[in-house]
């Protein structure tokens, strides 16, 4: 018989090469542990949505990466290794038996490193709209094209973010990101976006910008220059399934597809008339 679920999420701060934030959801303690990688700009709080409804099965928990959150950089760096490594050095304060790693966009990215780099830590793979790069770009959005540039030009993505920054409250900040990352900013669940919104409020903004910046200049140089990390990432062992926002800007439906045709072994779900599934269709992606 399964152990009762935990109700109410537990807030926890460990040393992992410096402190880091992670949420229990709770769940039996004799399920698979299930642990959420959030993307660029997010943090534990993208996982609210579809934790509640993954405990009754597994033992949910959800990470803030590096300068994101409630983890402070400390003497790390923000960049895609640097998260893998936070990544690492979690699961093994966990105790080292293997987990399932359920990633969006960049940390879907950091979840396979992680399940590459030490497949023995990694029992299976969720990727939701996961920043994978591909040997063939196809067709960017302009969006990410400015985005790109921003990241790429030394001083200019720091005016840019501070200019932002300063121009704009908790509240706004949140919605701006919603309303860019979603197709329908009104389909996630209101209680989510006031934890956001508090969030916000309490962190150092000046500090998770500086973070954002730095994991993003890190992935844009993975995607421009793909052939080490596709090497890396080669012949994953582990059962993964692929879910994908139909309309994701970000990354493309297209580029999710090419990938599920090189890897015919992967399970891929497509979630229709959405950006991020784990917040606009939290019933659908659980």
């Amino acid at each position: 018989m399964s152990a009762p679920v935990a109700e109410d999420p537990q807030s926890h701060t460990v040393e992992v090469d410096g402190p880091m934030h992670y949420l229990g959801l709770g769940g039996p303690a004799d399920g698979p542990t299930l642990i959420g990688v959030h993307g660029l700009g997010g943090s534990h709080l993208n996982w609210s949505a579809i934790g509640p409804r993954l405990t009754r099965h597994a033992r949910v928990m959800a990470l803030d990466l590096v300068g994101y959150g409630r983890t402070p950089c400390a003497d790390r760096t923000a960049d895609i290794e640097g998260h893998r490594r936070l990544l690492s050095g979690f699961l093994h304060f966990l105790g080292g038996a293997p987990v399932i790693l359920i990633g969006n966009s960049m940390g879907g990215l950091v979840a396979a490193l992680q399940a590459a780099e030490e497949p023995e830590s990694v029992a299976g793979l969720i990727l939701v709209d996961p920043a994978l790069p591909t040997a063939r770009v196809g067709l960017v959005h302009p969006r990410v094209i400015a985005n790109f540039l921003l990241c790429a030009v030394p001083g200019v993505g720091e005016s840019y973010l501070d200019q932002r920054r300063l121009g704009s409250t908790a509240e706004q900040s949140v919605k701006r990101v919603l309303g860019a990352c979603c197709v329908g900013a009104s389909r996630v669940p209101p209680d989510v976006v006031e934890a956001h919104v508090e969030l916000t409020s309490g962190i150092d903004r000046t500090r998770a910008d500086a973070a954002s910046l730095r994991s993003a200049r890190s992935l844009s140089m993975i995607m421009a220059r793909p052939t080490e990390t596709l090497r890396r990432l080669t012949g994953l062992p582990q059962p993964v399934l692929l879910l994908h926002g139909e309309d994701d800007v970000l990354v493309p439906l297209s580029a999710a597809r090419r990938m599920s045709e090189s890897h015919p072994e992967w399970q891929f779900e497509v979630a229709p008339d959405t950006n991020v599934p784990m917040l606009e269709a939290p019933e659908w992606t659980a």
